[in-house]
């Protein structure tokens, strides 16, 4: 069955209504540490053939061009834009930052790993180091009481200087999760990634070796974010639907004036 102009029209107010909801939360989420950006993907429908190109027109000659009738559009997917977001100094000692690729790994409840680049990490009441939702950083640090100065190096070895002790201690090693399609992560709440059959599993390793970013101490990473790039999609976006809304006027208008004649 034929698509009127008025069904078309219809998928375009809901294609734009859906992209505005993408900028609505890149915007709402420009002050998110490590939040990285979304971009809405289109595709068409599909075409109704009325008649192909290269179809035999009669009995010498063949049609050289088609007739095809769209039937509107959808947001196939979005991407995740992935660049990395101004490191803005906190002097907090427990903040870090990735400066290059990679997520930090914690571990959710019911055991499942989930990854982010918010590092605004804090200890618990049990010394370890948690997020501000209390979810164990992985691998697992704890940091002992009466302790002096904490420092945290650019490969994610994490020393102490304990009260009365002239020579810190190694805690342990923060670790990076690095993955061949990040774009295949799944976005979670609270600035947590879950790992997919897309992305492909976590390849775990050192920060600073073989292309995952250094750890940055007393550091975090602002959103990506750019307020007058989605400032101008959303305009644009407002204007699109604005021209599907008076597509949907004028196709009304026709068939009024049609119904009327007849």
């Amino acid at each position: 069955m034929p698509s009127s102009a008025l069904q078309v029209a219809r998928t375009g107010l809901e294609a734009q209504d859906a992209r505005m909801r993408v900028i609505a939360n890149n915007l709402a989420n420009v002050n998110t540490t490590g939040f990285k950006r979304d971009r809405a993907n289109f595709a068409t429908l599909a075409y109704q053939d009325a008649r192909v190109a290269g179809q035999q027109s009669s009995t010498e000659s063949n049609y050289a061009v088609g007739l095809n009738l769209g039937t509107g559009v959808q947001v196939q997917s979005t991407s995740r834009i992935v660049t990395q977001g101004t490191l803005n100094s906190t002097g907090n000692s427990l903040d870090l930052a990735l400066d290059g690729d990679g997520y930090f790994q914690v571990s959710l409840p019911g055991g499942q790993l989930g990854y982010t680049r918010a590092g605004n990490f804090t200890r618990s009441a049990e010394g370890q180091l948690v997020t501000s939702q209390g979810y164990a950083v992985q691998p697992a640090i704890s940091v002992p009481e009466g302790v002096i100065s904490l420092s945290i190096s650019e490969d994610g070895t994490v020393s102490a200087t304990l009260d009365g002790e002239s020579e810190p201690s190694q805690l342990g090693q923060i670790t990076v999760a690095t993955f061949a399609n990040p774009g295949g992560l799944q976005a979670a709440a609270d600035n947590f990634l879950l790992e997919t059959g897309a992305s492909g599993p976590a390849q775990i390793g050192v920060a600073g070796e073989g292309g995952r970013g250094q750890i940055r101490q007393g550091m975090l990473e602002g959103s990506n974010v750019n307020i007058v790039q989605e400032l101008v999609d959303m305009i644009e976006t407002q204007r699109a639907y604005e021209i599907n809304s008076k597509m949907i006027s004028a196709v009304d208008e026709m068939l009024q004036n049609a119904n009327q004649t007849l």
